[in-house]
């Protein structure tokens, strides 16, 4: 698979009638049946798919990515049909976190059926299953009639894609099949709740935020692995090992606006006199101070503090951004922990490596 040539890319227009009946759409649940990868739009990232039921096809999706095998992955399905053959038990209290939130950026966490490829679980007697909520994606999985095992569509470790040409960049030749299925809406990945658990425990924080999930359900905890300093294993996919990070080196710089600007240049200083190229990353509210400094080499602003969601939606491109210009020093503001908040500074921690300033 890895000595073809280029991925062959297709472009669908998720607003068109009867998209499960788009010759882009039967090819690549075709090539899915077949037992290969394809990589397609959700609502979250970009994701990158294979049977869920078919150890082979699954091996694709560590080998194109280079990821550990030990690190799960998430089903997708397009109907509640289909859950029948991903998990033994659907608990009640998962079922109403399905009707609440599918489709949607939710992976729930449930005990696995044996149907279910063992390369999908890293041997875990659990799988985490969503229901995207993209018309491309869920036409796709439902033309392919298997449920697709689905992480992100990137080399492991890198920024996840919320455009096809990310995927591009980073998988050429090593897919066989791209859908262009437009940007993202959500641009980070999905909850992921452990709901076999009591009180159930987020092991990802995403798109649907712990409040929501409190409302329907009553009380949740974040796994306490999320924490940089807890000493202890994450248990979901993309937080066991460092992800989401640029080439360059990041640091965060968190505390009060005042210090952060004064140790942000001081940091930027550092960079220059050690002829780095340097980058800094700001909310939108603070980018018209930067662009008017000359410390940094490039800034980017990803979305209004006022607006938390416009900077989970543009984070990881503007990581990605830092990469075309050969960015080798970022110095990034933090936002507030609150709402999308956790999600948005968890995957910025994991992108720093850790490096994060308190002042």
């Amino acid at each position: 698979m890895l000595e073809q040539t280029d991925t062959k890319v297709v472009v669908v227009d998720k607003n068109v009638e009867r998209l499960e009946s788009c010759a882009q759409i039967v090819d690549g649940a075709k090539l899915l049946r077949e037992g290969e990868i394809v990589a397609f739009p959700t609502e979250t990232v970009y994701g990158l798919g294979a049977n869920a039921l078919s150890d082979q096809a699954v091996a694709k999706i560590y080998q194109a990515k280079g990821r550990p095998s030990d690190n799960p992955l998430i089903v997708h399905i397009a109907d509640l049909t289909q859950l029948k053959q991903v998990v033994r038990e659907v608990s009640e209290r998962a079922n109403r976190l399905i009707e609440a939130f599918w489709p949607g950026p939710l992976t729930l966490i449930m005990p696995k059926s044996a149907q279910v490829a063992d390369l999908v679980t890293a041997g875990l007697d659990t799988v985490g299953v969503r229901m995207p909520d993209h018309p491309v994606a869920l036409a796709l999985i439902k033309q392919a009639n298997v449920p697709v095992a689905a992480p992100s569509a990137n080399r492991s470790g890198k920024p996840s894609p919320t455009t096809a040409e990310h995927v591009r960049t980073d998988l050429n030749g090593r897919i066989p099949y791209l859908i262009d299925g437009g940007t993202a809406g959500i641009g980070v990945e999905s909850t992921v709740l452990d709901v076999t658990v009591e009180p159930p425990l987020i092991l990802r924080p995403g798109g649907i935020t712990a409040e929501q999930i409190a409302a329907v359900i009553g009380e949740v905890r974040l796994d306490p692995a999320l924490q940089a300093d807890a000493g202890e294993t994450p248990r979901a996919p993309g937080m066991k090992y460092t992800h989401y990070a640029p080439g360059g080196d990041m640091w965060l710089v968190e505390g009060e606006a005042d210090k952060v600007a004064v140790k942000m240049k001081e940091l930027l200083e550092q960079a220059k006199s050690n002829g780095l190229k340097t980058g800094v990353l700001v909310p939108e509210e603070f980018a018209s101070i930067w662009e008017a400094e000359p410390c940094a080499d490039i800034v980017i602003s990803c979305g209004s503090l006022q607006h938390l969601e416009t900077v989970a939606q543009n984070l990881y491109a503007s990581l990605r951004m830092f990469d075309e210009f050969q960015v080798q020093s970022i110095i990034s503001m933090t936002v507030p922990k609150t709402g999308i908040g956790i999600t948005i500074m968890n995957r910025m921690e994991k992108a720093a490596g850790g490096q994060v300033i308190r002042v």
